[in-house]
């Protein structure tokens, strides 16, 4: 195990939908500490419970048992307006669905939590094209999303995701859309973002092209943590 200081702590965390005869248990009492300065994968079959887990840690989904600390705050405990302030500050989010704002510029998207925060749009939108600009995709700043392919939306929601400089990315399948070599660039950046001491990030993949990135991977089934390590398990 490394010497990095604990992210976050999940504490026995159980996900129920449902209820009566048709209550579902999602997740069954999960245990695990998240490293900062660590990209950490989230591995597994589809419905084995990943995103979940990772909408809980996120402080997306409330758990129906169970607590977790992000940077030292237990944020299950914290209000709604201070959840929500807390989401906004800290973390920074990468999905599957892209959810750009139509009507809003690349460079206008990816400078969208800065003026969540108060920052005027201007000076959010140079920090979102300086972000695209890491991602190599500054030519495409002033473009609507429908005149962006797959992969240049997803770039331009990861843009969004760093902008901030969250302490915390979640992040799923982020390389779904890309072919090998934006995949891998993709994930270097998030890498260059996870290797500071005071930030962590989880990546939610399939993906076995990038396996070897990670510096530490849970592998989830039937909603439980079945393996913690470094590389996959040999089955």
């Amino acid at each position: 195990m490394s010497d990095n200081p604990v992210a976050i702590e999940i504490r026995h965390i159980v996900k129920e939908f449902g209820s009566g005869d048709r209550l579902v248990r999602v997740l069954h009492g999960i245990d695990a500490e998240i490293r900062s300065g660590e990209l950490t994968y989230l591995v597994g079959e589809s419905g084995s419970g990943k995103t979940t887990l990772i909408s809980i840690i996120a402080g997306i989904l409330f758990p129906t048992e169970g607590g977790v600390t992000v940077f030292g705050k237990d944020i299950y405990s914290l209000s709604d307006n201070d959840l929500v302030r807390f989401r906004l500050d800290t973390i920074g989010f990468i999905f599957q669905q892209y959810n750009l704002i139509p009507t809003l510029t690349a460079a206008e998207n990816a400078g969208v939590p800065l003026v969540a925060a108060g920052m005027g749009r201007s000076e959010a939108t140079k920090r979102g094209r300086d972000m695209l600009e890491k991602l190599n995709i500054a030519d495409q700043a002033d473009k609507l999303p429908k005149q962006l392919s797959g992969g240049q939306q997803q770039r331009v929601a990861i843009a969004r995701a760093l902008v901030h400089e969250p302490r915390l990315v979640v992040c799923d399948e982020p390389t779904a859309a890309l072919d090998a070599k934006s995949g891998r660039r993709v994930m270097d950046l998030l890498r260059e973002v996870a290797l500071v001491q005071d930030r962590a990030v989880i990546i939610v993949t399939h993906d076995n092209r990038i396996f070897d990135l990670a510096d530490r991977i849970l592998v989830m089934e039937d909603g439980r943590i079945t393996h913690d390590g470094k590389e996959m398990p040999d089955h």
